[in-house]
């Protein structure tokens, strides 16, 4: 707690990549002991929470689809908030607080409120699992681009630059698509992408609950393979998923 009438304390943006702690960086494991608050998101997982010291408080403000327990605005309010009482303000987000982690929307209202910032950058889920699971998402053979995906509805259309999509020689990375992915599998069909192609689905990649589905996009459109498609999950397209197995 920072004393009263002086300037606001600094909102630090950490990423705390896909789950595993020790894929923290060190600035991120430094700053989670010195916190004097931490606003956390719902893919933060566990293990990393079990790191913020007991006398630390903490505020959720996870988000998971059309149930947020805090709104965007009131998280950006109440981070405005808090750096009017403490010192040290630790925004905490699962990954990279840049890759569809809405830091560039908590970073724009801190600026327009004239708070003091930091972002330390997290390992995010697409590169963290994917290296977890023995996928490499480019390969000279198979992939010479990589592309970064939300799979989210947004005003009922997954409304995404398919033609682009189904280009060959790339690797998808779809984020927080599990819900959809017959939806997502439909549609690189219907633009190009053999129905052959192989995916994999991971969830709680990185920690000790990592699972991971393999289909191809056929077999996926026709049935989602995943056992609890509510739950987030990462969906990597592409014939790298193939590399996996050798």
């Amino acid at each position: 707690m920072r004393s009263a009438n002086t300037c606001p304390g600094t909102v630090f943006l950490v990423g705390a990549g896909p789950g595993d702690p020790d894929l923290l960086t060190l600035r991120a494991a430094r700053l989670l002991a010195e916190a004097d608050v931490v606003v956390y998101d719902r893919l933060v997982s566990p293990e990393i929470l079990a790191l913020i010291p007991p006398a630390t408080e903490r505020v959720y403000a996870g988000k998971q689809a059309s149930r947020h327990t805090l709104p965007q605005p009131e998280i950006n309010r109440r981070l405005i908030e808090l750096a009017g009482r403490y010192r040290k303000v630790l925004r905490l987000k699962g990954g990279d607080p840049f890759i569809f982690g809405r830091g560039g929307e908590e970073l724009a209202a801190l600026v327009a409120a004239g708070i003091p910032f930091a972002v330390v950058p997290g390992i995010t889920a697409g590169v963290g699992c994917a290296a977890s699971t023995g996928i490499p998402l480019t390969h000279r053979d198979f992939a010479s681009v990589v592309s970064f995906v939300t799979g989210h509805r947004q005003h009922e259309a997954l409304d995404l630059d398919w033609p682009a999509l189904a280009r060959h020689g790339q690797t998808l990375v779809f984020y927080m698509g599990a819900r959809e992915l017959p939806e997502i599998c439909r549609r690189l069909i219907a633009h190009g992408l053999p129905e052959t192609t192989p995916l994999a689905v991971i969830q709680q990649g990185t920690t000790p609950r990592q699972q991971v589905v393999e289909s191809t996009l056929a077999a996926a459109e026709r049935h989602n393979p995943l056992p609890d498609a509510t739950e987030t999950g990462l969906i990597i397209v592409g014939e790298v998923v193939g590399l996996r197995r050798r």
